[in-house]
């Protein structure tokens, strides 16, 4: 039997609950399926809250976190047609607790949640990519249908979701106004496509945004944040 090295979370708490471990590589057992041997895995705000209070499927301990990663095909299902070995990907799935995630040497992920990786990104930046770009893609597209032309607010520009969210915007034609802390991230922001940039802590965000828009407000506001200023966005927000 041949067997991988994985990184297995023993138990709730801090780092030290990852131990290295010993698995046997997992065999393809649906036709969807590929496995991929891993070149390198992204860690998410939820894995290290995952590992910090426990998985959605406590009683599998222990587990494999991570979700996102990037790899080469090493084997392909039966029914799997688009990709072969050899192939260099990347994706978003499993990590969760129920099946082992990308903290291992070989996961098995289903077809549909494989891509290509660009080849213009090395593995570890490509892993760093998917779910940051799969949440910043399903806010400013299928759930706001962001245009050309359109005013947005992106909170935290400078942040995972935020510095891809600007990307995506600038791509849709829209015009951008984002939040940062410091002087560094406002050049980086300027860098993306952000044409507004507010450094909240020194500025009004609602007051900087209402002069940027001519007192409408933005048509779109994303909070990356959460919490109070979910609230405190609403009066930055165009009617209607």
């Amino acid at each position: 039997m041949q067997t991988m090295q994985v990184i297995e979370m023993t138990a709730a708490g801090e780092p030290d609950v990852l131990m290295l471990a010993q698995r046997p590589v997992p065999e393809i057992s649906r036709p969807s399926q590929v496995r991929v041997r891993m070149k390198a895995a992204g860690v998410n705000p939820i894995d290290t809250k995952l590992r910090r209070n426990g998985t959605f499927f406590p009683k599998n301990l222990p587990a494999v976190l991570g979700m996102d990663g990037a790899g080469v095909v090493d084997e392909v299902g039966s029914q799997v047609s688009e990709f072969a070995p050899g192939d260099e990907v990347y994706f978003c799935c499993n990590g969760l607790g129920r099946e082992p995630g990308t903290y291992a040497e070989f996961v098995l992920v289903e077809a549909h949640a494989l891509a290509r990786k660009p080849a213009n990104l090395s593995f570890t930046e490509a892993a760093a990519v998917p779910l940051v770009l799969i949440t910043a893609w399903e806010a400013l597209h299928d759930r706001v249908a962001l245009g050309d032309g359109q005013q947005i607010l992106i909170h935290a520009g400078a942040g995972g979701v935020g510095h891809i969210a600007i990307q995506l915007a600038r791509l849709a034609g829209a015009r951008i106004a984002t939040t940062v802390s410091t002087d560094s991230k406002a050049e980086l922001v300027r860098e993306l496509g952000a044409g507004k940039v507010i450094l909240y802590r020194d500025q009004n965000v609602v007051e900087e945004t209402l002069e940027w828009t001519g007192g409408r407000g933005a048509d779109v506001v994303m909070d990356n944040v959460g919490g109070k200023l979910f609230e405190q966005s609403f009066p930055a927000v165009r009617v209607y």
